[in-house]
C-alpha cells in the first residue's frame, strides 16, 4: 500500500509529489475544508465558547476525495504550511478522515526541497494543539468581535458595515495620522545656498552652518536677504577638512514585513500581491525538464534564523563570484525579535545554482521581480561591509568684523569598497540623498571663489500618510498582527471602504473616521494599540502552552460585551456634522449645507425634509466620466462607463437624448448560445454573471468566469471561487471536471 500525504495547495502537491515518487499518493485539501459557518456566529458562548465547525460550502468533494484515498494509504502524512493557520488546517483535515487504526502524522518543512521534504518524514510528528488552539483563539475572537460590531455599525452608521478586532486599530493609526497632518502648522524658514569653486573641479554647493557666532536659523525673506547682502562680497576660506571612514553594514535576509515592504518601494506591489507571488515561488515553479521545483523557503515568518547548510553555500557562492575581499571572515549572524519563531528561516532562496536570470524563461514578470529581490537580499546579507569615506568642508566666511564667525558646510561620500553593495542596496521611504554630493580634492586653507549665492525657502512638513510599507513597518514595530496577517490587514481596510489610496499613500474616508470615532469613544480598550499587541502576545502564551485559549477569549468577551450592550442603547444615529456655507437653496432660500451620504460629501437644503433639494459640491462632478472603447450599439456614439445601484455599467455618452446601456462583458462566452456572459448584481446587490441574454438564456453562476482555458477537460474558461476565510481557487464548471487551482492563500 502508498503513504498518503496532503498538503493544502495543488501547486505544492505537484511540487511534492515529484520529490517522493511513485511510493506516495499526494492530495491537496485546496485550503481550509471547515470553518465557522457563514449565516450565524457558529460559537456555543455559554459551552466556553465551543466553535461550531462546518464543512466548507464545495469542500465535500474533496473530503470524500481525501477520505477514500486515506482508506487505500497505510500511513497518513499531513503536510499544510508550517504555522498556525497550518496547524489547524491539518487537525480539521484529521479530524475529517481519522479511523480507527489509521496512523496519522504531521509533517513540517520551511522549504520544498528533497532534503527538507524526506528529513521530515524520517521525523513525524503528532499535530500541535497548542497551535491549534492559538488559531482557535484569534478565529473566535474575531468572529466575536465583528459578530459584535456590525449590528452596532449596522444601527448608528449604515447597514452593510462591519468591522474587526485588529483591522480597526490600522484604521486608527491611518486616521490619526491624518489628524496629524491636518492639525500641523507649518513654519516659514530658508536657507542660504553657496556654490564654491576650488583648486581642483568640480564646483560643489554648501550650506550656511553659523551665522556671526550663532546656528543659522533663518526665518523669513528679510533675514535672508540680510544675510545675502552680508556675505555676498566677502573671502571665503576652506578652514577645515574632515574624513571619516565608516562601514555600511548589509540588511539582514527577509521576513515577512521586511518583504513586503521592501516590495512596495522597488516593484510597487501590494502586499497582498507579495504574499501571493511569494506563495507561488515557494510551492514551486515548473523549470522546463527538471520540473516544479520550489524555489524559497516558507515566506511568512518572522525569524531571521539561517539554516547552516544555507550558510556554507552562500559563502561557497559569494566567494567564487566576487573574490575573497567581499565574504567576510564570520558569517554574518542576524538576531530575531525575542517573539520570532525561530522554529521557522528567513525567507530565501532554497538553491542558488536557481539565479534569477538562469530561470527568467520559466517565470512570469512579477515572480522573476519578487524572485531577483529575495535572491539578492540574501546573498547579500552575507557579504562584507561596504566601506565609505565621510568627507565633510567647513568653510569660513572671512570677514573680521567682530560680528561672530559665520561659517558654511558641505558634505560628501565616496565609496571606497563596494562590499554587499556591489549586488544590493535597501529601499528606503526618505527620498533624500544620503550620500551628498561628490566633493573635489582639496587643502586646507585654500581660498575659494564664490560662484553662486541662492537663499531658498522652505516650509517644515507634516508627518507624511502611510504608505503599505510604511503601514507595515509601524504594525509590526508595535506588535499589532502576525507576518500571516499583514496582507489580510492592508487588504481588508480597503476593501471596506474604511481607506482609500492616494498616490499611494493611505487617506481615511469619511465613513472610516465615522467607524473610527465610534469605535474609540465606545471601545477605548478594543481600539488601544497597546491592548491588541497584548492579545497577540497572549496568542502566542496560547502557541507556547502558557495560557488556555477559553480563558484568554472569555477575559476579552465579557468586558466587550457589557460596553457593546451599553452603546446599542443609544438612540440617535453617528455621522459627520452639516458644514454651514453662504449659498442659499434656490427652491425655498435656506442656507445650503455640505452634508455627508453614503456616497460621500454634498449640497444639500438645511430646510430638509420639507426641501429635498441636494446637488454635488463646486467642482465635483456626481460621477467621474469614464470613456471605453466601444460604440453605441444604437447611434454609435462613445459609451461610458457609469455606476449604478446594481454596480457598473456601459452607458451612451448622448444620454438623455439616447439611453442604451449595455451590461460589461467579462470576454468569456456562454457555453449555452456562444453570447458574452456578462457581470450583473441580484436584488441584493450581490454580484453574479450570466450570459447576454438572461432571462431568455438561463445559464448563470454566483462565480466569476476568468477567460482562462481548463488544462484538464479544456473547457473554454474558469470560474474563480472566493472563500469566507478568503481563500481563492480557480475551478472548472465542468461537472464532470474536478480541475481545481488555489490561487491565494490568503
Amino acid at each position: 500500500m502508498k503513504s498518503l500525504v496532503i498538503v493544502e495547495s495543488p501547486a505544492k502537491s505537484r511540487t511534492i509529489s515529484k520529490i517522493l515518487g511513485k511510493d506516495f499518493t499526494v492530495k491537496a485539501s485546496v485550503g481550509h475544508i471547515r470553518d465557522l459557518p457563514g449565516k450565524e456566529m457558529g460559537i456555543d458562548i455559554e459551552n466556553n465558547f465551543t466553535p461550531k465547525y462546518i464543512v466548507i460550502p464545495g469542500k465535500e468533494k474533496i473530503i470524500k476525495e481525501l477520505k477514500k484515498a486515506s482508506k487505500d494509504a497505510d500511513t497518513i502524512y499531513i503536510a499544510p504550511d508550517p504555522d498556525r493557520e497550518g496547524e489547524a488546517i491539518a487537525w480539521h483535515i484529521a479530524e475529517e478522515i481519522k479511523g480507527k487504526s489509521k496512523k496519522i502524522y504531521r509533517i513540517k518543512f520551511n522549504e520544498i526541497t528533497k532534503t527538507a521534504v524526506l528529513g521530515s518524514l524520517k521525523n513525524p510528528d503528532i499535530i500541535d494543539m497548542n497551535k491549534v488552539d492559538a488559531q482557535q483563539a484569534r478565529r473566535v475572537l474575531d468572529r466575536l468581535a465583528g459578530y459584535g460590531l456590525s449590528p452596532l455599525l449596522w444601527k448608528k452608521v449604515r447597514r452593510g458595515l462591519s468591522a474587526g478586532r485588529v483591522q480597526s486599530v490600522a484604521v486608527r493609526l491611518v486616521v490619526e495620522r491624518e489628524r496629524e497632518i491636518e492639525a500641523f502648522e507649518q513654519e516659514e524658514y530658508w536657507s542660504i545656498n553657496t556654490e564654491f569653486e576650488g583648486s581642483n573641479k568640480p564646483a560643489f554647493w554648501a550650506k550656511l552652518a553659523k551665522y556671526k557666532g550663532e546656528k543659522a536659523d533663518i526665518r523669513n525673506a528679510e533675514a535672508a536677504n540680510a544675510v545675502v547682502d552680508y556675505i555676498k562680497d566677502g573671502a571665503f576660506v576652506l578652514k577645515k577638512i574632515e574624513r571619516k571612514k565608516r562601514r555600511r553594514m548589509p540588511s539582514p535576509p527577509f521576513i515577512t514585513s521586511t518583504l513586503q515592504q521592501e516590495a512596495s518601494r522597488k516593484l510597487r506591489f501590494m502586499a497582498k500581491k507579495t504574499m501571493a507571488v511569494a506563495q507561488q515561488l515557494y510551492e514551486g515553479i515548473e523549470l522546463g525538464k527538471e520540473g516544479s521545483v520550489g524555489l524559497i523557503t516558507y515566506m511568512r515568518t518572522d525569524s531571521l534564523r539561517i539554516a547552516d547548510e544555507a550558510r556554507s553555500s552562500v559563502r561557497e557562492f559569494i566567494g567564487k563570484t566576487y573574490g575573497r575581499e567581499y565574504l567576510p571572515d564570520k558569517p554574518p549572524v542576524y538576531k530575531s525579535k525575542a517573539s520570532a519563531q525561530e522554529a521557522h528561516e528567513a525567507v530565501r532562496p532554497t538553491y542558488l545554482v536557481h539565479s534569477p536570470d538562469q530561470i527568467k524563461q520559466y517565470l512570469s514578470k512579477d515572480q522573476h521581480g519578487l524572485y531577483k529581490l529575495i535572491w539578492n537580499r540574501f546573498v547579500s546579507s552575507q557579504m562584507s561591509p561596504a566601506q565609505i569615506e565621510q568627507t565633510t568642508f567647513e568653510i569660513l566666511y572671512n570677514k573680521d568684523n567682530g560680528g561672530g564667525e559665520t561659517t558654511l558646510k558641505a558634505s560628501g561620500s565616496v565609496v571606497k569598497f563596494q562590499g554587499f553593495m556591489a549586488l544590493y542596496t535597501e529601499g528606503t521611504d526618505d527620498l533624500s540623498d544620503e550620500n551628498g554630493a561628490l566633493l573635489p580634492l582639496l587643502n586646507e586653507g585654500e581660498t575659494l571663489k564664490l560662484l553662486n549665492l541662492q537663499p531658498k525657502q522652505h516650509f517644515t512638513q507634516p508627518p507624511p500618510r502611510y504608505t503599505e510599507a510604511t503601514l507595515v513597518k509601524v504594525l509590526e514595530e508595535k506588535g499589532i498582527g502576525r507576518p500571516s496577517t499583514y496582507a489580510a490587514i492592508l487588504s481588508t481596510i480597503q476593501d471596506r471602504k474604511y481607506v482609500t489610496k492616494t498616490e499611494r499613500k493611505f487617506v481615511p474616508t469619511e465613513l472610516g473616521v465615522v467607524v473610527n470615532d465610534l469605535l474609540v469613544d465606545r471601545f477605548a480598550d478594543l481600539m488601544n494599540i497597546g491592548f491588541t499587541a497584548k492579545m497577540e502576545k497572549e496568542l502566542d502564551q496560547i502557541e507556547e502552552g502558557r495560557l488556555k485559549w477559553v480563558d484568554v477569549v472569555k477575559d476579552f468577551y465579557t468586558p466587550f460585551q457589557e460596553k457593546l450592550e451599553e452603546a446599542l442603547k443609544i438612540p440617535e444615529k453617528v455621522k459627520p456634522k452639516d458644514i454651514p456655507t453662504e449659498e442659499v437653496c434656490d427652491n425655498c432660500g435656506l442656507p445650503m449645507v455640505i452634508r455627508w451620504g453614503r456616497h460621500g460629501r454634498f449640497m444639500a437644503c438645511s430646510g430638509f425634509p420639507k426641501c429635498k433639494n441636494t446637488r454635488p459640491l463646486d467642482g465635483e462632478q456626481p460621477e467621474e466620466v469614464v470613456s471605453v472603447d466601444e460604440k453605441c450599439p444604437k447611434c454609435d456614439a462613445p459609451m461610458n462607463l457609469k455606476s449604478g445601484r446594481f454596480g457598473k455599467f456601459l452607458a451612451c455618452s448622448k444620454y438623455p437624448d439616447c439611453k442604451t446601456t449595455k451590461p460589461i462583458a467579462t470576454g468569456v462566452k456562454c457555453p449555452e448560445d456562444g453570447v458574452d456572459i456578462v457581470e450583473r448584481r441580484s436584488k441584493r446587490g450581490k454580484p453574479f454573471w450570466s450570459c447576454g441574454n438572461y432571462p431568455k438564456c438561463k445559464y448563470a453562476t454566483w462565480y466569476k468566469p476568468v477567460p482562462q482555458q481548463c488544462p484538464k477537460c479544456n473547457a473554454t474558461f474558469l470560474a474563480e471561487k472566493r472563500s469566507k476565510a478568503g481563500d481563492v481557487v480557480f475551478l472548472c464548471l465542468n461537472k464532470e471536471c474536478d480541475y481545481e487551482l488555489q490561487a491565494d492563500k490568503e
